[in-house]
């Protein structure tokens, strides 16, 4: 019988995505530094389009210092990532897209861990003796622009259990459950078993949350596979992948969903879902 478990805090969320980030862009390749003629643009753009929004909807000094008092809690509650990943990184990435070529790509979203454990395919996600929700196979083949397979990339999958729960981010899941990078064979194919995600909200009890319900929305992302695919000398994508039919598809709070990246699962008979979804890469 599935028990339902304490709900991880916006607090604590916020400080494992924290750090978990800095451990990502610690490893990070090439200069850390942005230009300072593109931090002038941007800056300029940014602050010109908060002015235009005061202006336009004629923002009252009472609701300019709750807006102050919102992005100080934000940094007191650690959830710069929570916010930043929600509501602005899909839009980063439609920048980013525009000059690509390949898969389509999404948020990489606030619940990533670098360093999982690499498994050869076929391979099954670590995961608990008793781990309940729908057995998934999952498998394709990741290959370039020309279609040549791309043997040895790496398919890096980590997701939520059948509660909506992260590893790493919920005490009482273990440590890597559900997560791992997957090498892809001498034809550039993967097959991974696992199970279906559920939807998840993301947390509500710090100020994000007090904000979602102030503006009347709702705090759900639907259920969905995170993918890192990456081979040497190509670009890396950074994904994700949804159900079709699943809850919360067509409103999710991160608007990170896209036509392109929904799978449709096949029942195998036994109870078990099946699908393929081949990821195409592209030189930097």
């Amino acid at each position: 019988m599935t028990t339902t478990q304490p709900s991880p805090t916006a607090a604590g969320s916020g400080s494992s995505a924290t750090e978990a980030f800095r451990a990502a862009r610690s490893t990070a390749s090439g200069p850390s530094g942005v230009a300072p003629e593109r931090v002038s643009a941007v800056l300029t753009s940014l602050l010109a389009g908060i002015h235009e929004t005061i202006r336009s909807e004629e923002v009252t000094y009472d609701e300019f210092q709750a807006a102050k008092q919102f992005l100080i809690e934000v940094g007191e509650g650690g959830e710069w990532p929570l916010l930043l990943d929600v509501f602005v990184e899909h839009v980063v990435e439609d920048v980013a897209s525009r000059t690509q070529s390949c898969t389509k790509g999404s948020i990489l979203g606030p619940y990533y861990l670098p360093g999982q454990a690499r498994l050869e395919s076929p391979a099954t996600l670590p995961q608990r003796p008793d781990e309940q929700g729908t057995v998934l196979v999952f498998s394709g083949q990741v290959r370039d622009t020309g279609g040549n397979p791309l043997p040895g990339a790496e398919v890096d999958i980590w997701q939520a259990d059948e509660q909506g729960y992260y590893s790493g981010f919920a005490p009482h899941l273990p440590e890597g459950n559900l997560r791992g990078v997957v090498v892809t064979d001498s034809a550039g194919r993967f097959e991974i078993r696992t199970i279906e995600p559920a939807p998840y909200q993301i947390p509500t009890d710090g100020p994000t949350g007090k904000m979602i319900e102030a503006a009347g929305w709702h705090p759900w992302r639907p259920a969905h596979l995170h993918l890192l695919v990456s081979a040497p000398g190509m670009r890396t994508i950074t994904t994700q992948l949804y159900f079709r039919g699943g809850e919360w598809l067509d409103s999710d709070v991160a608007t990170a969903t896209k036509p392109e990246l929904i799978l449709d699962p096949a029942d195998a008979g036994d109870g078990t879902h099946t699908v393929e979804y081949d990821f195409v890469l592209e030189r930097p």
